[in-house]
């Protein structure tokens, strides 16, 4: 069985911007995490947190995926992008605050140029509430890619 690090050792988020709360097991080809939807802070509404955050809960559990296989290699996780989904489908406008969600994201592809697509679902009291292909870039140095888009 794989390590199950703590959250924070294999996401780069920090405070109110990590919304993932627990990693709950990985592989070579995937992972699924756990949330509980906060009724508190930047996504928060009176009817919970919009549907289309789901994106980044997505994003975000390709990033504990990431950065389970780096601490597993002996690295640091890295910095990594977002680019956009294909077919993002949710059956429900909001994520009710306190429900728990878990997200699962498994690996479709990934490029030694760090493209990676990733076919993601979001489950909440037994069925399946959203789901999307992400696509995502991890650069071998990411400063140095922020650098180089300054320019």
């Amino acid at each position: 069985m794989r390590e199950l690090y703590d959250i924070e050792r294999v996401v780069p988020h920090r405070g109110t911007m990590l919304l993932v709360d627990r990693l709950l097991a990985w592989d070579e080809d995937s992972v699924a995490v756990e949330l509980r939807v906060p009724d508190e802070g930047p996504f928060c509404h009176a009817d919970g947190v919009p549907a289309w955050v789901g994106v980044e809960y997505m994003a975000q559990s390709i990033a504990a995926w990431s950065g389970c296989r780096a601490r597993a290699a002996g690295r640091a996780p890295s910095v990594g992008f977002l680019l956009g989904t294909r077919r993002y489908d949710s059956r429900v406008s909001w994520f009710r605050a306190g429900s728990v969600l878990r997200v699962e994201a498994i690996r479709e592809l990934m490029g030694d140029n760090g493209l990676g697509m990733f076919r993601c679902r979001i489950l909440g009291e037994g069925e399946e509430l959203a789901t999307a292909n992400v696509s995502v870039y991890e650069p071998a140095d990411a400063m140095a890619y922020l650098e180089s888009t300054q320019e």
